[in-house]
């Protein structure tokens, strides 16, 4: 089997300790067995918004999509961090219809790509709330969960419930985490990221939609 796993920074494995406590690369070496051999590649770049996952699978992509049996998508939180902390600095409401348009029409774009291109099963992930005591975060990323969640039945893939399996543990599997708030992220660094813990439950979780007949 041949998995292909596309996102951003997450997926990329920031903060982990290590490449390979990525969740990616665990789920891998997880699923790998004598019965099963299992391939994974990975195509994420620190910084990703949905507009470059979609021109990085547009180009050099192309080929490992085509070769998958399975892909999982993780995008959105960049497109999302970035016109919150753009709204916060200039004290400017966040462009939300802009924003959920621009997201659903990438998102769609991907999921067509994928299929056209592959005959590969298609895991949507959700997305986790670092700022679970910012409203503006919880709107926002529940708007987009809806989107993920619309577009995945609309292409006929799988949602993983990444959002349920963080919530209410943000500060014990988020790297860096502080007060749950979009001004966290105005100190420089991005409290975003899963730890090594959060990189092991996503694995744990995400595993189990790899498998064929699961």
């Amino acid at each position: 089997m041949i998995y292909t796993a596309l996102g951003d920074s997450i997926t990329f494995g920031k903060d982990a300790s290590s490449m390979v406590n990525a969740y990616p690369q665990l789920i891998v070496s997880a699923l790998n067995t004598r019965s099963r051999k299992v391939t994974g590649y990975v195509l994420a770049r620190s910084g990703w918004s949905s507009n470059n996952l979609l021109d990085a699978v547009l180009g050099r992509g192309a080929s490992m999509i085509h070769q998958s049996d399975v892909v999982s998508i993780w995008i959105g939180g960049v497109d999302l961090a970035n016109a919150a902390i753009s709204s916060l600095r200039s004290q400017s409401p966040l462009p939300a219809k802009q924003l959920a348009t621009n997201y659903s029409r990438n998102l769609c774009s991907l999921l067509s790509l994928i299929k056209k291109r592959s005959r590969a099963r298609i895991i949507c992930c959700t997305q986790y709330n670092p700022f679970p005591n910012s409203s503006l975060a919880v709107e926002s990323i529940s708007q987009f969960n809806r989107i993920i969640q619309d577009s995945a039945r609309r292409y006929d893939a799988t949602v993983a419930p990444t959002h349920m399996w963080f919530e209410g543990r943000q500060a014990n599997l988020i790297y860096g985490y502080r007060n749950g708030k979009i001004e966290d992220a105005l100190s420089g660094s991005l409290p975003i990221h899963p730890n090594d813990r959060g990189h092991r439950l996503i694995a744990t979780g995400l595993s189990p939609y790899l498998i064929p007949g699961k």
